[in-house]
């Protein structure tokens, strides 16, 4: 009997297994960053040429410095938030406090107010100036003469800080005789040197007030009264010359109506040519003893006070509200147009209105 050997398959050899690979996992890169920046520090802390503890005052100095800082800056910023909120409430308080106390406030300013305008009104009344002036009485010629001699310290009432200033002198109240001196130009201390008589028996003197009263000419409008002297005759002792200074005070304007004129200027520069027309006038005052008056206009063309030419219109009889229209023409070359003045009056016949 045969024996039939089976012969079984030697197993495979096993394939050698790859090596697991030893997977190498690289540091965090922020580590290796701070590791490199700390050896570099630390070789630099090394290679300083100060000790150790120099160093650490110093790190120590820093940190001091920027805890102070920030500090600093913390109680800016919240310290701020707390003063508004106070700034508001300190706000609401003073408003209530301000609408309480309205009305007591607005009592004191105008108390205020009206104290400053009167001192400022009292101020005025003391800086009008002084006037020198002399009085005598003649008792055999029943005359008395006033002696208006000078001013000092006036005001200036001109636009330049200076005044033309003169003195008019009357006895009230009567007023039908007036004198006037003359215009002292630009000049705020004035000398006038003139004397006035009045005839006037010494009885009916004791009712008399003697007026000097001081004016600021004014060449295109109406005068200015700088301020005044007033004298009660009944209390002068006219046995004796009277010679002294006295402060002007402040005088109302004479509101004296003499009426209003109509007229007109055309000046052409090519011929030098100046026309003045008088169309009219109205609520003249009355000159004569029936009420009316006899008014005619005078125009007088003056330089520096001057008179260079004059003419005057017809005479309009018993009216005191002329219709004159009447044109008149002066010759005046266009470099003296400026220079000149045109001085236009009203007359009656015999009388200045």
């Amino acid at each position: 009997m045969g024996v039939r050997v089976r012969r079984t398959a030697e197993p495979a050899e096993p394939e050698p297994q790859p090596k697991p690979e030893h997977k190498h996992h690289p540091a965090h890169p922020t580590h290796h960053n701070y590791e490199h920046m700390k050896n570099k520090f630390m070789n630099e802390l090394e290679h300083l040429p100060l000790p150790m503890w120099a160093v650490g005052a110093i790190v120590v100095v820093v940190l001091a410095l920027v805890a102070c800082f920030t500090f600093c800056m913390f109680k800016k910023c919240f310290g701020k938030k707390k003063k508004s909120k106070k700034a508001r409430e300190r706000k609401r308080a003073g408003r209530r406090k301000k609408e309480g106390t309205e009305g007591e406030g607005e009592g004191e300013q105008k108390e205020e107010g009206e104290k400053k305008e009167g001192d400022v009104q009292k101020e005025e009344q003391e800086n009008l100036g002084k006037l020198e002036f002399s009085l005598d009485y003649t008792f055999t010629d029943a005359q008395l003469i006033v002696g208006v001699l000078q001013a000092q310290d006036l005001p200036a009432m001109d636009i330049g800080g200076t005044s033309d200033p003169y003195v008019k002198v009357y006895l009230l109240p009567d007023k039908k005789k007036k004198f006037e001196t003359k215009v002292q130009r630009k000049n705020l201390c004035p000398v006038f040197n003139e004397t006035f008589i009045f005839k006037i028996p010494y009885a009916e003197l004791g009712g008399k007030t003697l007026v000097l009263q001081v004016f600021d000419f004014d060449r295109f409008g109406k005068h200015d009264v700088i301020g005044q002297i007033t004298i009660p005759m009944s209390c002068v002792d006219l046995g004796q010359p009277l010679h002294e200074w006295r402060d002007l005070e402040s005088g109302e304007k004479e509101e004296e109506k003499l009426g209003d004129i109509c007229i007109s200027l055309r000046y052409v520069p090519t011929a030098g040519k100046l026309t003045v027309n008088i169309m009219e006038a109205k609520n003249l005052k009355k000159m004569d003893v029936g009420g009316l008056s006899d008014p005619y206009v005078k125009i007088v063309l003056q330089h520096n006070g001057k008179r260079l030419k004059k003419k005057k219109t017809t005479v309009k009889k018993n009216t005191l509200n002329p219709y004159f229209n009447e044109s008149f023409s002066f010759e005046v070359p266009f470099e003296q147009i400026q220079k000149v003045q045109l001085l236009i009056t009203v007359y009656d016949y015999d009388k200045t209105l």
